[in-house]
């Protein structure tokens, strides 16, 4: 299984469809738009799960921080299992999201270890891209 590219995100989300019954991912934006999803899924599929996803990951921050007694929680990843299977949801330091979805199968460990690994691995590219000049250029 691939991922259709809305962009170059092959690299993050290939990975993720390796693990055995896991079956579709999506690569999002905090505010819920779709940079990359599963072939799995319709591009409408992806649009409607990345904008839940972000809906469910502001109500988890919001709860982490009442539970805590606090203004605001950094969310590190949030876990859904329902009678079809698991969703995995780990947002990275810059912005973006991974969701991923395994059958009742899926090993979640496993999914939790690469989908922590491909956060790192986005929050890696986004410290090596090269600053943007104030003008939207490439700062040359």
């Amino acid at each position: 299984m691939t991922s259709r590219d809305t962009g170059d995100t092959a690299w993050v989300l290939d990975p993720i469809l390796e693990i055995p019954h896991v079956t579709a991912v999506v690569l999002l934006t905090r505010d819920g738009l779709v940079s990359g999803y599963s072939e799995a899924l319709s591009q409408a599929t992806a649009e409607r799960t990345a904008a839940i996803t972000s809906t469910v990951q502001g109500a988890c921050r919001t709860a982490a921080a009442a539970f805590a007694d606090r203004t605001d929680a950094r969310i590190r990843q949030v876990v859904i299992e329902s009678d079809h299977g698991y969703i995995l949801v780990a947002p990275t330091e810059h912005g973006t999201c991974v969701a991923a979805f395994g059958g009742p199968e899926v090993r979640l460990d496993l999914l939790a270890h690469r989908v922590h690994s491909q956060v790192a691995r986005l929050g890696e590219k986004a410290m090596t891209a090269a600053p943007r000049a104030d003008d939207g250029g490439t700062g040359q």
